[in-house]
């Protein structure tokens, strides 16, 4: 449970080998990819050729979210660059079930990634071949965006329908997961947490400190009694 997964596009990319370093001697979990084709969202950044260069400074997981048009078009290739877990969107142009058994024909661990608008219905004939949901608290593609608050009871949702249906699938959760709102998620049921500027990469702040107040504040909150966002914040 809370386990800590940096997202590189908000890594340093001057300095990527000596911050994964760093990480991975500050005992993160996993490493987040965001893989944007310029079509499914407005922007375009990391892709395969960066998880084959990184893939030998590491013993952590890549995590690779996949937010293109046409995601079949990139999983073999995105296995074949050291990927160990691939998300797709629901929302692409994706024939949903078929797409996640190709990610598992490579060994891979197979999720679904969901928009903040997007129902939990999407998933109801494809948990059979899923790993873990990644639920977007913001709009997918651009870091820096404001944390979605109405996402919160859609991640108790999920915990519910999962607890119902397929317990063994993990609840990720991306977009402005904030050293303020990460009692939230955490308590609301969320597992994995994709971390960027408002929690492992603060301008001005080591990372190794960054890491060190995530873990505290998952570990405080792991038992804890439901935090309003306005106590959190205030």
């Amino acid at each position: 449970m809370g386990k800590i997964g940096p997202s590189l596009m908000c890594a340093d990319l001057g300095r990527l080998i000596e911050n994964i370093h760093q990480l991975d001697m500050s005992g993160v979990d996993f490493y987040h990819f965001d893989i944007m084709d310029g079509n499914f969202v407005p922007n375009i950044t990391l892709g395969p050729d960066l998880l084959k260069a990184l893939r030998p400074h590491t013993d952590k997981p890549f995590d690779a979210h996949l937010m293109v048009e046409e995601p079949e078009r990139f999983i073999e290739l995105i296995a074949e660059a050291g990927a160990d877990m691939i998300s797709i969107h629901s929302e692409s142009k994706v024939h949903l079930q078929r797409a996640l058994q190709q990610i598992r024909s490579h060994g891979l661990k197979a999720g679904v990634a969901l928009n903040p608008s997007t129902p939990l219905c999407e998933l109801d004939y494809v948990m059979d071949c899923l790993d873990y949901v990644c639920v977007m608290t913001v709009n997918p593609g651009f870091a820096g965006q404001k944390f979605i608050p109405s996402t919160l009871r859609k991640i108790k949702d999920l915990k519910q329908k999962i607890a119902r249906e397929k317990p063994d699938i993990s609840i990720e959760v991306d977009g402005n997961i904030s050293n303020a709102i990460i009692p939230e998620v955490i308590y609301h049921g969320a597992e994995m947490l994709v971390c960027g500027t408002s929690s492992v990469f603060i301008p001005g702040q080591p990372l190794e400190h960054s890491v060190r107040q995530v873990k505290h504040l998952i570990n405080r909150n792991r038992n804890s009694t439901d935090p309003s966002i306005e106590e959190v914040n205030g």
